[in-house]
């Protein structure tokens, strides 16, 4: 992702449906899946993905209806998000991230556990 795109929330749960699908889906098979969680009308559907297409973050593919794929992987998109929530809440400094977790116990020691197998890992 090149420049920074804001999705809502609404509109990630389009991204996340279609992440999880792995492949094109029109927008009856999206808003089908989006039915376990939310009751959203075809229209709300339909313009959600437009605004997606409009932001460059899905491609539309005309069959005998339109097919929608992402146009970011979501590993990407999240990678991007985290960058910019600690550059905007933690002045670029993840360790500053990291210290306000464990500042208010967020983090069990399960998860303090698995970041030091990760990190340990790494390096």
């Amino acid at each position: 992702m090149e420049k920074k795109t804001t999705v809502s929330d609404a509109e990630l749960e389009i991204l996340e449906v279609l992440w999880e699908a792995g492949k094109a889906l029109n927008a009856s098979e999206i808003r089908s899946l989006l039915e376990k969680n939310k009751k959203w009308e075809r229209t709300t559907v339909l313009t959600l993905i437009q605004r997606l297409v409009k932001k460059g973050m899905l491609d539309q593919e005309k069959r005998e209806v339109y097919y929608y794929i992402p146009k970011v992987e979501r590993k990407d998109y999240v990678k991007e998000e985290t960058r910019n929530f600690v550059n905007k809440f933690f002045k670029g400094n993840a360790g500053n991230m990291a210290a306000a977790l464990m500042s208010d116990d967020s983090l069990t020691k399960e998860d303090i556990e698995e970041l030091r197998d990760f990190f340990n890992s790494r390096f």
